[in-house]
């Protein structure tokens, strides 16, 4: 069974990789596809292209916020597969389009349709497969394969970081399209279902399930009457589920200290990355005059450094120290790396500052392992839903501070010279996410309650 278990995943990491692929090649050449669209005389430090992304990114987080609950808990109902098919579909319009052309009027349809497109698409992708992750994969094993899966992305973003550097950008585009209608096709063809093994049931009943308290509140009473009355009448509950994904986040997070804390870091996370995203570069851009190639360069360096610390530093670690510690350590590392970063005095610094950048690579399998083991294999859908919308939410917030903040300090109306003022901003948020990582406990509690309410009969012996 175990040999039939990786070849599965085997298939996911497969799918991933392409995703990620496309994803990586794309994100080198926007700056410059960006502002030669938007900026009359190519200027490097142009407010509008800021702003556009910035806006992108609140319109996309506002809808992610609201869609990643939904398609965490669609996919614990009607399956992982089914719900992957619908963000890899719309994901291969936005690169044809700019493989196409180029021009401002191109650009501009790209960024509509890719803005709304990625408010179901984007982090769709990985949160389903943490998703898939978790549902077959137990016990210890579970942050090691989260760290493999990370890792998989990670050296995704080496091989588009390689093309990149070589391709045209017209190529980029194009080959990004075509990478993601592979995925896609892969995905439908081979990977399955494995959602409802007994294996997996009886995981769930040694592990310590916490989610089959939520049956107390009615949310997921279907899933016990449906093997006993088999013929009764539950359509109707099927249509009430299917609203009530707010109602089952909130019911998780309220029965588990463990998870608000570890929301409570994903949020700081995922607020400085998102802000880091597109302030960086701009920053590069503008102080040190990076390029494509340059940005492929430094991408290149950065996804080799993270993808041996996910899949070679991080499952060990995990194991030595405890997801926690790495967890911290993590936030740390990215802490030290921001504050650097925004005194850069030389175009070598961003380089140098690679070595920092496991620190960055070990937060969200991190934090995905924590949350991961306060529910039962019948609820990781939620879960990651549940992530993945605190990550949006964080992504609608960054940009109505970071965008202002990066175009003010890189303009000539700056109240003070330091263009890296808002990466500054990013080192001190990632700074309360380390502080609130160091509260989050080790060890998951009441495990011996779950037991007694999911196996009443072992306790009546």
């Amino acid at each position: 069974m175990e040999v039939f278990r990786l070849g599965e995943l085997r298939h996911l990491l497969v799918t991933v990789f392409l995703s990620g692929l496309a994803e990586y090649l794309i994100r080198p050449v926007m700056t410059d596809v960006t502002v030669a669209a938007v900026c009359s005389g190519l200027d490097d430090s142009c407010s509008l292209a800021v702003y556009l992304t910035g806006v992108q990114q609140v319109t996309v987080g506002l809808g992610t916020m609201v869609m990643m609950p939904v398609i965490g808990n669609l996919s614990d109902r009607y399956g992982i597969k089914a719900m992957l098919t619908l963000p890899m579909c719309l994901s291969v319009l936005p690169p044809a389009i700019l493989g196409y052309r180029r021009d401002t009027n191109f650009f501009y349809a790209f960024y509509v349709i890719k803005t709304l497109f990625d408010m179901v698409c984007q982090g769709t992708i990985d949160c389903l497969a943490n998703a898939y992750v978790a549902k077959n994969v137990h016990g210890t094993k579970r942050i090691s394969m989260f760290g493999i899966l990370a890792g998989v992305s990670s050296i995704s973003g080496v091989c588009a970081s390689l093309s990149a550097r070589f391709l045209s950008i017209a190529s980029t585009f194009q080959v990004a399209a075509i990478s993601l209608f592979i995925g896609l096709v892969y995905m439908r063809v081979f990977l399955k279902e494995r959602l409802q093994d007994a294996d997996d049931d009886d995981e769930a009943d040694s592990g310590g399930c916490r989610s089959h308290q939520e049956v107390h509140n009615g949310g997921d009473l279907k899933m016990l009457t449906e093997p006993i009355l088999r013929d009764a009448p539950t359509k109707t509950h099927v249509f009430n589920t299917k609203y009530s994904s707010w109602k089952d986040m909130v019911s998780l997070i309220n029965n588990s200290t463990i998870l608000i804390q570890a929301l409570v870091v994903t949020f700081f996370a995922t607020f400085s990355e998102s802000g880091r995203g597109s302030a960086l570069m701009y920053f590069l851009k503008a102080r040190f005059g990076f390029n494509k190639n340059d940005f492929a360069e430094l991408f290149l360096l950065v996804t080799i450094i993270g993808s041996i610390s996910q899949l070679f530093i991080l499952p060990t670690l995990s194991s030595t120290i405890g997801e926690r510690k790495v967890l911290s350590t993590g936030l740390l590392m990215e802490f030290f790396n921001a504050t650097c970063l925004s005194v850069a005095w030389s175009p070598w610094v961003p380089y140098a500052m690679t070595m920092l950048v496991p620190g960055a690579m070990f937060v969200m399998p991190s934090v995905c392992g924590i949350a991961s083991r306060q529910v039962g294999s019948s609820e990781q859908g939620k879960v990651q839903g549940c992530i993945s919308g605190v990550r949006a939410f964080a992504q609608v917030v960054a940009p109505f501070v970071y965008s202002p903040l990066t175009a003010l300090f890189l303009s000539e109306n700056a109240p003070f010279y330091f263009p890296g003022f808002s990466i500054l901003c990013i080192a001190i948020s990632l700074m309360i996410g380390f502080l609130q990582s160091l509260l989050i406990k080790d060890h998951p509690s009441l495990p011996l309650v779950n037991i007694t309410i999911n196996n009443p009969s072992k306790a009546e012996a």
